[in-house]
């Protein structure tokens, strides 16, 4: 993300916070996509991402006032968002497995891209959830992996052993040796 947006959302939080409805609106235009991208990631279900990600904004606008460091908001809203998710996993039956096959569902939400970038972006869908939204969050995002462990709710040392798994994942998959 570059300096100029991340200024720009720095606004947009204290705005929203000193109560200005206009800036809240815009907040959510600006992290509202890639939000739902990161549940859908998460969920490999489309509408339950849309849920999820409906329920956070509402614990958002409620705990934004103890948010010390407007910085600190997209990583805050992702581990809103992650927790969501979680707690709509948990309450589907034991038995249910999540489906990585949410590729032609996340794709349509992201920006147009080239072939190659396609690609990857097929690769990175076809990863297990976890995995996916890990090399997500550090490489499309550009978080850092203290970002990523917080967004995420786990550990550092889970997110480089994700991270090194999704890295040989899609290092096969790319070189056509297996199917991700």
């Amino acid at each position: 993300m570059s300096d100029a947006r991340r200024a720009y959302e720095e606004f947009l939080v204290a705005s929203t916070r000193a109560g200005d409805q206009k800036a809240a609106i815009a907040l959510v235009e600006l992290r509202g996509p890639r939000l739902l991208l990161h549940a859908t990631r998460l969920l490999g279900n489309h509408e339950e991402a849309q849920d999820a990600v409906q329920d956070a904004w509402v614990d958002v606008f409620k705990g934004l006032r103890s948010l010390r460091s407007d910085a600190a908001f997209p990583v805050w809203a992702l581990r809103i968002v992650t927790r969501k998710c979680a707690a709509l996993i948990k309450g589907k039956q034991r038995d249910r497995s999540i489906t990585a096959s949410f590729a032609e569902d996340s794709l349509e939400y992201m920006e147009p891209a080239p072939a190659e970038t396609r690609d990857l972006a097929r690769a990175i869908a076809a990863l297990p959830p976890a995995q996916a939204a890990t090399i997500a969050l550090f490489y499309i995002e550009d978080l850092s992996l203290t970002e990523v462990s917080i967004a995420l709710d786990v550990p550092v040392g889970t997110i480089k052993s994700r991270l090194s798994e999704a890295r040989k994942n899609l290092k096969s998959a790319l070189e056509g040796e297996t199917d991700v």
